[in-house]
């Protein structure tokens, strides 16, 4: 298989951005305030990303999403484990979307 050349600088040119954001973020982090109000509100924007991710998905109403939020949320309350919840999330929103499509 031969890839173009424009393929391949965008390829390229898309790798040097991912690794620059990453180093930067890297360079950055040791700046963060560890105290304070701004720290307060840092630790709070990974939970506002991931509900502005999850919310589009509740509002349109569709069975599995649903039914993975329930899943989701059953789990954090008896675990009280992201990670666990997270994972039953996921896998409910596959196991339900296989289930309701057939």
């Amino acid at each position: 298989m031969w890839t173009s050349p424009q393929a391949l600088a965008a390829i390229l040119g898309m790798a040097l951005v991912s690794f620059a954001v990453k180093a930067l973020g890297l360079l950055l982090a040791n700046r963060l305030p560890r105290h304070g109000f701004a720290a307060a509100w840092l630790r709070h924007v990974p939970g506002a990303v991931l509900a502005s991710l999850v919310a589009p998905a509740l509002a349109t109403g569709n069975p599995a999403e649903l039914l993975a939020a329930l899943a989701t949320a059953l789990m954090y309350w008896r675990s009280r484990s992201l990670i666990l919840s997270m994972a039953t999330g996921v896998l409910a929103v596959y196991v339900a979307r296989l289930a309701l499509a057939g």
